[in-house]
């Protein structure tokens, strides 16, 4: 499989969007994650416009909003710009300018079930390499690692979001064929890992998961 100057334009425009950022609570750029996305959408079995969505999809979310779709509408194409928007939790024309977390979450768990095929195969690469982060930083960091992420999510609403994301795409990855299959079973055991590593220390673990999908539920219906 060839990869076109697209890819490269592509890398550049995230190069740009992302330009300053860091991971956070680390000083690895940005531009680090959204490589690694795309590299995991190769490695599953997707395709250039694919790869390329993984490249900017964080780019409608946190570096322009409407704006910045057309614009990889123009310039990649309405596929692109469509998976983008579908892994989109927000398109806010302001990233700072977002519902709460916990709203915002619940939506995208829902939208699972009717995401296309091209945004389910992206969306568990960038889930893949963020569960793959946390793991990786909660060895070393403990729970300090969730001091990182949104206020109200905490190290509860962080296993919440990522089992509740194993439980909606392994079925829809299921269908699409073998390096799908890999894909959403490599997302389960990552996220296994991850809480069993937690539940080694804490075993009310589970018990404050679901808790905190409960008042989820409560709160945002």
């Amino acid at each position: 499989m060839s990869v076109s100057s697209r890819f490269s334009d592509a890398v550049d425009m995230a190069r740009r969007a992302h330009d300053g950022v860091a991971r956070k609570g680390t000083d690895i750029p940005y531009l680090a994650h959204v490589l690694s996305v795309a590299a995991l959408v190769f490695e599953f079995g997707g395709d250039e416009d694919q790869a390329i969505a993984g490249l900017l999809h964080d780019v409608a979310e946190d570096a322009g909003g409407e704006a910045a779709l057309a614009e990889i509408a123009a310039r990649f194409g309405t596929r692109v710009a469509d998976i983008v928007r579908a892994c989109s939790d927000a398109v806010p024309d302001d990233p700072q300018n977002k519902p709460p977390w916990g709203e915002r979450k619940v939506a995208y768990i829902r939208s699972i079930s009717s995401k296309s095929d091209d945004a389910v195969l992206v969306t568990a690469c960038d889930k893949l390499h963020n569960a793959r982060a946390i793991v990786s930083d909660q060895r070393r960091l403990g729970d300090a690692l969730f001091e990182r992420f949104n206020s109200e999510a905490g190290r509860s609403g962080v296993l919440w979001y990522y089992t509740s994301l194993v439980d909606a795409l392994v079925g829809r990855l299921e269908p699409l064929g073998p390096d799908a299959r890999e894909l959403g079973a490599e997302l389960q055991r990552t996220v296994h890992e991850l809480t069993s590593d937690i539940e080694a220390r804490d075993t009310d673990v589970q018990a404050s998961i679901e808790e905190f999908g409960q008042r989820l539920a409560v709160r945002y219906g």
